[in-house]
């Protein structure tokens, strides 16, 4: 009776047979029918190819997945996880069941799909309200796989608490899983905002940096647009929820920070900074509860050793202890200068020394270190350099530098550590830095 504009015109219905098998029927007129398939209302989409042969890829096909992508950039906020659904959507080639509403719509769904995806492709609040399914007229579980020609009633409840953390990963089509992660962080978004903030807070306290020095309105605004955020509440959020790790916001806010300051401080000031806030001073290892040291000396752990300045032995080096007049054992390295040079008649007084077994650094205490930097002088070089041992919390207890005329700056710097193993990857570490020559234990240790 009221056609559509293209002049089409039929009277559709659905009708299921008794094998249970949905089928479509088209009721029209001789003249209808000739008007739908060569008139102005012929649709070309229908058609076959002039050799006979169907295109590969009907354009309803296209405009259906175009529809629903769509849907998914609406639903999500989340830039990057939007990515990861498309990615998974992508695969063209893998195999999809064929299952029906009771209504005798079809609904094309991943092989493995569960009743759960089902009620997602219906609709965000069926999913959401799903309280379980019948699969051709019986009751099924929630991971029950749907199979080719099944016909699926989903049973919905207003009371309902809404989708489990479960269905997660019972589910195979990326719409039903971007709708209940959305669900999800809709939900608690108020409490996930509040969890965010207080990871970052803990991340910082723990690593003793000054949260209020990062949050800067450029600061934040750079890190919202890496990781595709509108404010900074649904950044928190999604940290919350487990989207993001604190660590990742507060690194990328550190390196903006450090980044300006280098701008700012020269090396003179890093080096008053440094000498204001530490005693320079030596600082021999503690003793531990039972008063040891960790060093062995003729099979004897309770000998009263000393550590000089001269070689400044770590846990892992090769030791040899000298008997002092007075002064105990003074433990040294093998190759220290004043032992490789030392005259015969005092080398009467050397005595076997070594480290014991499994020693427990945190009995011990710290041991003085001392390296030095070679590199092409450059702005920024000492910041690089003490950074390195403020991020691992190593208090620098004195610096040295000097620069010769070719450009080559050397960078002298004790600190305490607890063994060589520390000290190698400190090295290792400051041989990345960029321009840095090379790194060598002190002149004499």
């Amino acid at each position: 009776a009221v056609p559509k504009e293209n002049m089409y015109q039929s009277l559709h219905t659905t009708l299921i047979g008794s094998n249970g098998i949905p089928f479509e029927i088209q009721i029209r007129t001789f003249e209808m029918h000739r008007t739908a398939e060569y008139g102005i209302a012929a649709h070309w989409k229908y058609k076959e190819a002039s050799d006979g042969k169907k295109p590969e890829l009907q354009e309803e096909e296209k405009l259906t997945w175009l529809r629903q992508i769509l849907e998914w950039q609406q639903e999500m906020k989340d830039n990057k996880e939007f990515m990861g659904f498309l990615k998974s959507d992508l695969d063209l080639f893998s195999d999809s069941v064929y299952c029906f509403t009771p209504t005798g719509d079809v609904k094309t769904l991943p092989v493995g799909s569960t009743p759960i995806d089902f009620a997602y492709s219906i609709h965000s609040d069926v999913g959401n309200e799903m309280i379980g399914a019948r699969v051709n007229g019986r009751l099924v579980t929630i991971n029950y796989e749907i199979k080719n020609g099944d016909c699926i009633e989903i049973m919905t409840s207003k009371s309902s608490k809404g989708p489990s953390r479960d269905w997660l990963a019972l589910v195979k089509s990326p719409q039903a899983r971007s709708k209940i992660t959305q669900w999800f962080k809709n939900e608690f978004k108020e409490e996930n905002i509040v969890r965010g903030k207080e990871l970052i807070l803990e991340y910082c306290k723990m690593r003793r940096i000054n949260l209020q020095e990062l949050l800067k309105p450029a600061y934040m605004e750079t890190v919202l647009r890496k990781y595709g955020f509108k404010d900074w509440d649904n950044l928190m959020a999604a940290v919350g929820h487990g989207a993001l790790k604190e660590g990742q916001i507060v690194n990328r806010l550190q390196e903006m920070y450090q980044e300006d300051r280098k701008k700012e401080l020269t090396d003179e000031e890093i080096i008053e900074n440094i000498q204001n806030s530490q005693e320079i001073r030596y600082l021999p290892p503690k003793r531990g509860k039972e008063g040891k040291n960790g060093v062995i000396v003729n099979g004897l752990d309770d000998v009263d050793v000393r550590f000089p300045k001269c070689c400044n032995p770590l846990p892992g080096d090769e030791i040899i202890g000298y008997v002092t007049r007075g002064r105990g054992v003074t433990i040294h390295r093998r190759d220290c200068v004043n032992v490789v040079k030392m005259a015969e008649e005092d080398r009467k007084r050397l005595q076997e020394a070594h480290w014991g077994d499994g020693i427990d650094v945190s009995n011990v205490g710290t041991y003085v270190a001392e390296i030095t930097v070679y590199a092409i002088n450059r702005s920024g070089l000492l910041a690089d350099i003490s950074t390195i041992l403020s991020e691992k919390d190593i208090n620098i207890n004195a610096i040295n530098t000097k620069t010769s005329k070719q450009g080559v700056a050397t960078i002298t710097l004790s600190f305490n550590i607890h063994t060589t193993e520390e000290l190698k990857k400190i090295a290792d570490r400051m041989r990345s830095v960029s321009s840095v020559i090379n790194v060598e234990r002190g002149v004499n240790s």
